[in-house]
This record gives C-alpha cells, sequence and structure tokens, in this order.
C-alpha cells in the first residue's frame, strides 16, 4: 500500500503491514531491504507513538568527511592517523548524547513530543 504521492519532503512513501511472531520478531519487506541498502544491523528508535526502523549508517560514511576536515587542518603522517583514530571514538558518543538531549526535550512538551522529535531528526530519516 502506497501512502499518497510523497512525504512532506517530496520523497516517495510506501507502506505495508507485517504481522509480528510471538517472540515479537518481523520480517522487513525484501522491496524495503533493497532499496535501503540495509545491512547487518537497523537502528530501532521510539517515539511516543511509533517504531522508527532505520539502516545503520556505516562509519566509513563519516570517514571521508574527518579525514578532509583533518587534512585542511593540516595533519599529514601518523599525525594524522591519530587525530582520525581519535575524531572517530567520539562520533557514536556524540549521536547519543545528541539523542538523548533531544528525548529529554521531546518529553518535556507534554503530548506534542512526538511532532518535536519529527522537527528534530526530520534531515536525518530520509
Amino acid at each position: 500500500m502506497s501512502i499518497g504521492p510523497s512525504n512532506r519532503k517530496g520523497n516517495f512513501m510506501d507502506s505495508k503491514r507485517i504481522s509480528v511472531s510471538k517472540k515479537r520478531q518481523i520480517t522487513i519487506p525484501q522491496k524495503f531491504f533493497d532499496s535501503l541498502n540495509i545491512g547487518e544491523e537497523v537502528e530501532c528508535i521510539m517515539t511516543n507513538s511509533e517504531i522508527i526502523i532505520r539502516p545503520v549508517r556505516q562509519e566509513t560514511e563519516f570517514a571521508e568527511e574527518i579525514l578532509k576536515d583533518l587534512v585542511a587542518k593540516g595533519f599529514q603522517g601518523e599525525q594524522l592517523l591519530d587525530e582520525f583514530r581519535k575524531t572517530r571514538s567520539q562520533i557514536r558518543p556524540a549521536i547519543k548524547r545528541m539523542i538523548d538531549e533531544a528525548e529529554l526535550v521531546a518529553n518535556s512538551l507534554n503530548g506534542s513530543g512526538d511532532d518535536k522529535m519529527k522537527e528534530l531528526f526530520s534531515d536525518v530519516e530520509d
């Protein structure tokens, strides 16, 4: 079942009803799995009224941007490798802090938290 022609960003949306097993397991439709290039992990996010399942972004997506930034700052050789490792190790904790802070804001909005979470992460959900 398709929902409208597009979502608020103009991207096509598709929906499919799936069953949940007695062990709370679901099967991601093949079409969705392939389209999103899902690897071995997905991220599961709970908002006030929905669960969002999205592919885990591989650190390699950030690696190129980190390297560009470090090279622009003049790092090279062994120093570049050291700074790259240091910067890369800080990505996950920083994202977790951002999500935790967003959840606190959303929970403090008494009922409008779901809309606020969507607003805060609207560009991340693509």
